[in-house]
């Protein structure tokens, strides 16, 4: 029988952050499929390890939200990391994250869809994800000829020990909020990094009369779906890989400790070949569920395309259905959005087609009907040209355990 292999899981799974637990998660299906894995949850797992080579090491691995110093100490003992805390993705250690830019592309094309023209990033302290993201928030949308305003709080904003400093920290980030909208152009979609935040702006927009989504639309940070779903309005906000990361990062530690000591000496680990995971999608709820184009024809053409999308439409059936030439759509699609009828089509069809293959058990034909592809053949080519893989290795990488 193999020896048993004791894995150090350091996740700080007391603070039930999605990302946490998710994470977690995705590490226990992996061990669940190996007979010789033995989890230890410990959050300081890394303080474990004896401070010198020679004496007993308690773990055959480490993997979780690892700190610098944690990975330093590790890697001077030769015991294989995996690391999952995007802070110190610099160190000189394997590290599997979501790619952060990807997120923020989605984030504003999400927007850009959806025909707004002004654009600002709200981001709460120095983490470094956030600045990420909204980089590529802003670059994603200046790429066809808009800008977008960045709001940078610093905090700390917490209420956790009721402390005098953190609530007049919060009193100065409401005075920096108020004096950001005064500059904004309505209508504006926002990309805000926190849930909790993405609240008290939302009252500060409603104190001035102003309305979600028609004046401000948001897509807020992770989907917390208990925080996103209430109160009224519900929010908009991306799905991260979390159980896919927590997966691969122990299909790589399984892969490190089971190198060959002369490789393992040689390259510990290596923060050079850190895995990014794009982003699950965007969940669209009430705060983006509206298209801020003045345009009543191309509203009216957005609206005939969303509710026929499971239909194999073409840009002729958009035309007949306005009582318009198909070079008048075309020319109102490239002048308000930017892009081509059938290329709005086909972007929308992916997009259902991604939610279907991660949130349901449909088949990949019958998803390919439902989304007006008409056939597997026909899905297949076109998500092989968009995404860069096929439907079902898409399942397969964000649903890697099943």
């Amino acid at each position: 029988m193999t020896s048993e292999k004791r894995i150090g899981v350091q996740m700080e799974i007391d603070q039930p952050y999605k990302r946490h637990v998710s994470i977690f998660a995705g590490i226990h299906r992996y061990a669940r499929q190996q007979e010789n894995w033995r989890l230890i949850v410990d959050d300081w797992a890394w303080r474990a390890l004896p401070q010198r080579k020679g004496k007993e090491l308690p773990y055959d691995g480490i993997i979780g939200r690892v700190s610098a110093e944690g990975i330093a100490r590790a890697n001077r003992l030769q015991v294989p990391v995996v690391n999952v805390l995007f802070r110190s993705a610099d160190e000189d250690a394997l590290g599997v994250f979501p790619d952060f830019e990807a997120c923020g592309r989605a984030r504003a094309e999400h927007l850009l869809a959806r025909g707004f023209r002004n654009f600002g990033s709200l981001i709460l302290g120095v983490d470094r994800a956030n600045r990420l993201e909204a980089s590529a928030f802003e670059r994603t949308v200046g790429e066809v000829g808009y800008t977008s305003t960045l709001l940078h709080l610093e905090g700390p904003y917490s209420a956790v020990g009721d402390s005098d400093d953190n609530y007049r920290h919060w009193k100065r980030g409401k005075r920096q909020m108020e004096k950001w909208m005064e500059t904004w152009k309505l209508p504006i979609g926002l990309y805000i990094s926190d849930v909790d935040i993405t609240r008290v702006l939302i009252e500060l927009c409603v104190n001035r009369g102003w309305r979600i989504p028609e004046d401000v639309a948001i897509v807020a940070g992770t989907n917390e779906e208990e925080l996103c779903t209430h109160p009224d309005p519900s929010l908009t906000s991306l799905e991260y890989p979390n159980e896919q990361i927590g997966y691969e990062a122990a299909r790589q530690l399984d892969e490190i400790m089971n190198a060959p000591p002369a490789v393992r000496r040689r390259k510990p680990n290596s923060a050079s070949d850190n895995i990014l995971l794009p982003p699950v999608g965007i969940v669209a709820r009430r705060s983006t569920d509206f298209i801020a184009i003045d345009d009543e024809l191309m509203r009216r053409a957005l609206r005939y395309i969303d509710e026929n999308l499971g239909r194999p439409i073409s840009i002729d059936d958009v035309a007949d259905a306005l009582l318009i030439s198909r070079r008048k759509l075309t020319a109102e699609f490239r002048k308000n959005l930017k892009r081509t009828v059938a290329g709005e089509i086909q972007r929308l069809r992916i997009e259902r087609v991604k939610r279907e293959l991660y949130g349901t058990e449909l088949t990949v034909q019958e998803i390919a009907r439902r989304s007006g592809f008409g056939s597997l053949r026909t899905l297949n080519e076109a998500f092989m040209r968009v995404v860069g893989c096929t439907p079902r290795e898409y399942r397969n990488s964000t649903h890697p355990f099943e």
